[in-house]
């Protein structure tokens, strides 16, 4: 059996540590693939998201193993895990904690202590998240972004690394609400989990029905994390692949004179800088697992709709034409040439 690669350390010349970082890819994948069948695009994306030093949105029907994906993830990364069933009826405490009145045994003096709640792991997998109000969705924005918990008037830090994975059914569920557009964009990538193809499938049920469920081993620890969020922030990134990020986010937002004609006319709103920034965090990630230390254009095309899909709302004229935010990416794909030399804007 392959021993564990956290048993090495990750090298300290920045090129042989992303080598390190391919054969570490291989491995998780290799783990992974003994419970999942297929939906390696969503391994690779909930990866990238890591590196970035993000938290993902993964969107998908009942039943295809989102869940699973991500606590098979959790023990191939030995990583702390936790796990929020959210339902209507969740509270914000049930999430971050609370402060309790404790009575000291021998002095018997009342003072209160901080309870942590379940969002105190490595990797939280919040499942199902848009089925609770948005109150209670509310109260992962602090974590996700601040990377710490407020109660009692104290600040908690949580752990590092953080990640939160969140499930969502899609919307026309019974039972779902949308999540608030802050929300969503607190989320680096939109990942959208689809049905096995047919031969998927078919394995899926001999393995299941069989009881050939495989044992993953962990392939990584925190530890490795955290070193290789810091090679990704050292990747070097060319103008070319950020002009052509720069002019994909530039393109989507109505009224700007950088936007096409379709945008204008179906799109409500585009992305933010925070979409930039996601594009071009992104593409060193994953040009990192891929054994290459530097990003490409391909990187951004991969990673497009999974970073924009939620940060480009289509409007009553784009809904009556039953354009979704995928397709309206696929337009403005076509509309931004990846081969054009992109330059910097003039200062104002």
């Amino acid at each position: 059996m392959t021993s564990p690669i956290s048993d090495a350390a990750i090298p300290d010349d920045d090129v042989a540590a992303v080598a390190w970082c391919e054969e570490a890819y291989n491995q998780l994948r290799d783990e992974m693939a003994k419970v999942i069948v297929g939906q390696e695009e969503v391994l690779e994306h909930v990866l990238v998201t890591m590196l970035a030093g993000g938290h993902a949105l993964l969107d998908g029907a009942p039943g295809l193993a989102k869940t699973l994906i991500v606590s098979s993830l959790a023990e191939s990364l030995h990583l702390t895990f936790k796990r929020i069933q959210f339902t209507p009826d969740l509270m914000p405490s049930d999430i971050t904690g609370a402060e309790i009145i404790q009575e000291d045994p021998e002095t018997h003096e009342r003072a209160y202590r901080f309870l942590p709640g379940p969002v105190f792991a490595n990797l939280l997998l919040a499942d199902e998240i848009n089925r609770t109000p948005p109150k209670t969705q509310a109260a992962m924005l602090e974590a996700m972004q601040e990377r710490q918990v407020s109660a009692g008037g104290k600040q908690h830090d949580l752990p590092s690394p953080f990640f939160v994975l969140a499930t969502q059914n899609p919307f026309e569920h019974e039972g779902a609400y949308p999540l608030p557009e802050a929300q969503l964009d607190r989320f680096l990538l939109h990942i959208l989990v689809d049905y096995p193809s047919a031969t998927e499938e078919w394995e899926i049920a001999r393995r299941v029905t069989s009881g050939q469920q495989g044992k993953i081993e962990p392939r990584l620890q925190a530890k490795d994390i955290l070193a290789l969020q810091s090679l990704v922030v050292r990747t070097p990134v060319s103008d070319q692949v950020l002009g052509y990020a720069w002019a994909l986010v530039r393109a989507s937002r109505p009224g700007q004179p950088e936007a096409p004609e379709f945008v204008n006319q179906w799109v409500k709103w585009g992305a933010g800088p925070r979409g930039l920034l996601t594009l071009i965090s992104c593409a060193k990630a994953r040009a990192i697992l891929y054994g290459r230390y530097h990003a490409t254009v391909d990187d951004v095309l991969a990673l497009a709709k999974p970073a924009l899909r939620h940060r480009i709302a289509g409007n009553y004229a784009a809904q009556a034409n039953h354009l979704t935010s995928d397709e309206l990416i696929d337009k403005l794909l076509a509309a931004t040439p990846p081969d054009k030399l992109y330059e910097q804007p003039a200062a104002s």
